[in-house]
C-alpha cells in the first residue's frame, strides 16, 4: 500500500511539474573536471613565422601506421601554420638537429628511458626537453594516438565529425619545453561508428573496433570472424528438416528455429566446424568470435537446458557454458582469439551461481542499457522499459537492479564489454535524453571493472543531436572524467554556429531538465511524448530555435540547425502542439511541411525499423509523423 501511496504522490509532482507550478532546474550538470588547456612556462619553438628547422623523425624501419602518424602530423603542422616539416629515418638526423620523434627510436633511448610494458595498450607517453619532442605509443597505435592528442591539446585542431575539422591558423606553433604525460584509454576497446565514419576517423577520435575493416594503416582494429546474431549461419536453419533437436524446444511441445539449443553436444560440434570454416576464410586477422542468438526471447525449454538454468540460476549458464566450450576446443589452433557471447534480453542477468565463470578468452556483451532508465543515473534510478506501463512501473521506486548485474558480471568475466545504445530506436527523429547521464553512466562502468565499450550509435542518423552525442561519446570512451560541458561548447560553436551556440545550448539544458524531471527515457520506447511541458516552456522553446535558425552563421550550420530543430518539430507535431493542434485547419499542411523538411535534411526515417514513404502521396497526414513508418 505504502508504494502505491508514493507513486501517486510521484504523479502529482510529475503533474506539478509539467504544468510549470513547480520550476525546473536547468541548472544541468553534465560533468567532468575542468577542462585546463596545455600552459608554456619554458618555451620549446616548433615553428616560428610559419618556419621552422624541427624534422620529423621515425625509426629506420617504421610500419606502416608510424608512417600514418608521421604523415598525419606533418600534414596538419603545415595545415596549421604553413611550415612543411621534413620527414626523415633518424639515420638521417644531425647531431644537432632538432626533432620531433615518432614511434620507437634509437634516438629516443639517448633522451629518455620509457618503459613501454607498463603503458596500458593505446596509452602513449608525451615528453619534451627544450629540443626534442617525443611522441612514444606503448605500441604503433598508441603513438598514433599520442599525434592525434598532440595535433589536439597543443595545436587546437578538432574532428567533429567525419566531414567537420577545425584548423586554427598560427604561424608560431609553441609548447613547454617540460612536457611528460603518460596518457592511458579508460576502456581498452571502444567504438563509435557515427555515420560517414572511416579508418581515419576512427583513428583521429581513438576508437579502435571497426568489427570489419582492418585499419592496418592506422594501427589495425578490433575485427570479428563473424558478429551480431551469429549462431543462424553457424548452425543454419536448413539443419532443422534433418536435426529437429538443434533448436529450441517451446513451451508448447515443439521446436522452433527461434533459438538454437546450446546444451546439444552435436551443436557445438556444428558450431565448432562452421567457427574453424569461418576463420580459415577470414582475411582480415580478425580475433574475435562472437556468440549471438536470434533477436527474440523464445529460448529452448528442454530437459538439459531447464536443469543448468536450476542449476546456476540464470538464463545465460548454457550460453555461457557453450561459449568456453567452443574456445576450448578452438584453444589449441587458435590461442590468441577472443570468443565473446551476448547477454542480452533472456541472457541479460549473470548466473546467481558466481562461481560459473568466462574462461580468460570468453567475454559476456552486455546489453542491458537497452532496457534502462537514460534519464536519470543507472546507479540511482531502477525503472526499466516494460511492456505494460502500470501506476508503480511508472512512477514507483526500484532498485537499480540492471547496475547490479553488471556489477555481477564483472565478477564471473575477467573481460566485459558494453553494447550500449544512444538514441531512441524506436524515435530516432526524438530528442534522446542521455547528455545528462552519460558521463556518470560510463564512470560508473569503469570503476566495475567493465573494460570496453561498443556502441550502437544509430550510424546513419542525423536528427535529434546525434553527431553531437556521438562526439560526446568518443571523448568519455577515452577518458571518463573528461569536461563533457567544455567538449559539448567545442561542438556547439563549430557545428552550429557561435552565434547559435547559446541557443542551442540552453535547449539542450531544457529537453535534458524537463525529461528528466517529467519522465523516464529509454532506447526503444514508443512514448514519443519525450516528457512533458509546461506551456511556457513549449513557448520558449520554439523562440530559442527561433533565434538559433535566425543566428549569423554560415549556410552550412544553418543546416544542421534545422536538422536539429526538427527533433522539436516531431515532438510538436505528435503531441498537437502549436500549430499542429489536431483542431487547426492548417494541421495537415503542417505536417505536409514537416514532411517535406525530413527529405529535405537527407531524413528518411523517424523509425530505425522502416523507412519513411518516398512519395508524399503514400503519406496520410492526418496521422501523428510517429504512425510515417
Amino acid at each position: 500500500m505504502l508504494e502505491y501511496i508514493k507513486a501517486i504522490f510521484s504523479v502529482i509532482e510529475v503533474l506539478l511539474l509539467s504544468m510549470g507550478v513547480i520550476p525546473v532546474d536547468t541548472n544541468i550538470d553534465y560533468g567532468g573536471g575542468d577542462y585546463i588547456p596545455p600552459s608554456v612556462i619554458n618555451e620549446m619553438v616548433i615553428v616560428e613565422d610559419g618556419n621552422s628547422d624541427y624534422f620529423i623523425v621515425t625509426s629506420e624501419n617504421p610500419d606502416e601506421c608510424i608512417k600514418t602518424a608521421a604523415n598525419e602530423l606533418q600534414t596538419y603542422i603545415e595545415k596549421v601554420s604553413g611550415a612543411e616539416l621534413e620527414i626523415i629515418t633518424e639515420g638521417n638526423i644531425s647531431e644537432n638537429g632538432k626533432a620531433i620523434l615518432i614511434g620507437e627510436t634509437q634516438l629516443e633511448k639517448e633522451i629518455i628511458d620509457i618503459d613501454r610494458s607498463s603503458i596500458k595498450a593505446d596509452g602513449f607517453r608525451l615528453y619534451s626537453d627544450g629540443k626534442y619532442f617525443v611522441i612514444a605509443g606503448a605500441d604503433s597505435r598508441g603513438t598514433l594516438y599520442g599525434v592525434y592528442t598532440f595535433l589536439e591539446d597543443y595545436l587546437g585542431v578538432r574532428w567533429f565529425t567525419p566531414t567537420l575539422e577545425v584548423v586554427p591558423e598560427n604561424e608560431d606553433i609553441i609548447v613547454d619545453a617540460n612536457i611528460d604525460r603518460i596518457v592511458e584509454p579508460s576502456f581498452s576497446v571502444r567504438r563509435n561508428d557515427c555515420a560517414g565514419t572511416n579508418d581515419a576517423h576512427r583513428a583521429r577520435t581513438k576508437m579502435n573496433v571497426s568489427f570489419w575493416q582492418p585499419a592496418t594503416a592506422h594501427g589495425g582494429a578490433l575485427t570479428y570472424v563473424v558478429w551480431d546474431a551469429s549462431l543462424p549461419s553457424l548452425v543454419p536453419d536448413s539443419l532443422f528438416a534433418e536435426h529437429p533437436e538443434y533448436f529450441a524446444l517451446q513451451e508448447d511441445g515443439t521446436r522452433s528455429t527461434d533459438h538454437i539449443c546450446l546444451s546439444n553436444p552435436e551443436v557445438l560440434d556444428v558450431t565448432i566446424e562452421s567457427v574453424r570454416a569461418a576463420i580459415e576464410a577470414n582475411t582480415m586477422d580478425a580475433k574475435y568470435v562472437h556468440i549471438g542468438q536470434k533477436d527474440n526471447a523464445n529460448y529452448c525449454r528442454c530437459e538439459n537446458c531447464e536443469a543448468l538454468y536450476e542449476k546456476h540460476g540464470g538464463l545465460c549458464a548454457p550460453t555461457l557454458i557453450f561459449t568456453n566450450k567452443l574456445a576450448d576446443a578452438l584453444d589449441e589452433d587458435y590461442p590468441d582469439f577472443m570468443f565473446t557471447f551476448y547477454a542480452y534480453l533472456e541472457t541479460a542477468k549473470p548466473p546467481q551461481d558466481l562461481s560459473l565463470r568466462c574462461n580468460e578468452n570468453v567475454a559476456p556483451v552486455l546489453c542491458g542499457l537497452h532496457s534502462a532508465c537514460r534519464s536519470h543515473p543507472i546507479t540511482e534510478c531502477g525503472h526499466e522499459d516494460v511492456q505494460e506501463e502500470t501506476l508503480l512501473t511508472a512512477y514507483g521506486e526500484f532498485e537499480p537492479q540492471i547496475a547490479k548485474d553488471f556489477e555481477n558480471w564483472t565478477k564471473v568475466a575477467d573481460t566485459t564489454y558494453i553494447y550500449d545504445y544512444t538514441i531512441n530506436f524506436l524515435n530516432v527523429a526524438q530528442f534522446f535524453s542521455n547528455f545528462g547521464t552519460m558521463q556518470s553512466t560510463m564512470q560508473y562502468m569503469h570503476d566495475i571493472g567493465i573494460t570496453g565499450y561498443i556502441y550502437n550509435c544509430g550510424d546513419g542518423h542525423y536528427a535529434a543531436f546525434n553527431e553531437l552525442r556521438n562526439y560526446l561519446l568518443t571523448k568519455l570512451q577515452w577518458d571518463v572524467n573528461c569536461d563533457v560541458e567544455y567538449h559539448m561548447m567545442d561542438f556547439i560553436n563549430a557545428y552550429y554556429g557561435e552565434d547559435a551556440a547559446p541557443h542551442i545550448k540552453e535547449i539542450l539544458d531544457i529537453q535534458t531538465a524537463q525529461i528528466a524531471a517529467t519522465a523516464h527515457a529509454f532506447d526503444f520506447d514508443w512514448h514519443y511524448q519525450s516528457g512533458y511541458y509546461p506551456i511556457h516552456t513549449i513557448s520558449k522553446l520554439d523562440r530559442l530555435w527561433k533565434k538559433a535558425l535566425n543566428a549569423d552563421i554560415t549556410d552550412e550550420q544553418r543546416f544542421n540547425v534545422e536538422v536539429a530543430n526538427l527533433s522539436w518539430e516531431y515532438f510538436k507535431a505528435n503531441q498537437f502542439l502549436g500549430e499542429y493542434f489536431f483542431l487547426n485547419p492548417f494541421r495537415l499542411k503542417a505536417n505536409e511541411e514537416l514532411y517535406d523538411a525530413f527529405k529535405a535534411h537527407g531524413i528518411s526515417r523517424v523509425s530505425s525499423f522502416g523507412l519513411i514513404p518516398e512519395n508524399k502521396e503514400d503519406v496520410d497526414f492526418m496521422l501523428r509523423p510517429f504512425n510515417w513508418r
